[in-house]
């Protein structure tokens, strides 16, 4: 402690250590309460129901793309004048969709072209269908 000139002691710092001690005990305390406050430890008995499945409202249309680059379209076989056809009355649906299962050994510039094409028919929701598992090295 200092003193000043009048001889009454000032106190230059404040002593932090009574609100560190009172911070560490809130701390805990609420460390120890968490739990109980969430909701899934609450005993809750929920009511069962069965399960719903969602109804399709768009068609989801299959192009097929083999490695020669011949097309099918849900099963029919197609050139791209024919797709362009059935792409355009199928997006008059705005959820239709179109998946797409490209052959690896297709170029990658004939599904861009087909991309563009389903595009400029109106498709605008698009997939590609691939198998999961381990990638070629």
């Amino acid at each position: 402690m200092q003193k000043n000139d009048s001889g009454m002691g000032a106190m230059a710092e404040i002593n932090v250590t009574p609100l560190v001690d009172v911070m560490l005990v809130l701390l805990v305390v609420f460390i120890l309460t968490a739990p109980l406050i969430v909701p899934q430890s609450m005993k809750v008995n929920l009511p069962k129901t069965t399960a719903v499945t969602l109804e399709d409202k768009g068609k989801k249309l299959q192009l097929t793309i083999d490695s020669s680059g011949a097309l099918t379209l849900d099963g029919s076989p197609v050139n791209d004048k024919e797709l362009e056809k059935a792409l355009n009355a199928a997006s008059s649906n705005p959820e239709a969709s179109l998946a797409i299962q490209a052959d690896k050994a297709v170029p990658y510039g004939r599904v861009a072209e087909l991309m563009a094409l389903s595009q400029s028919a109106g498709m605008v929701k698009l997939s590609f269908v691939t198998l999961a598992g381990k990638t070629a090295p």
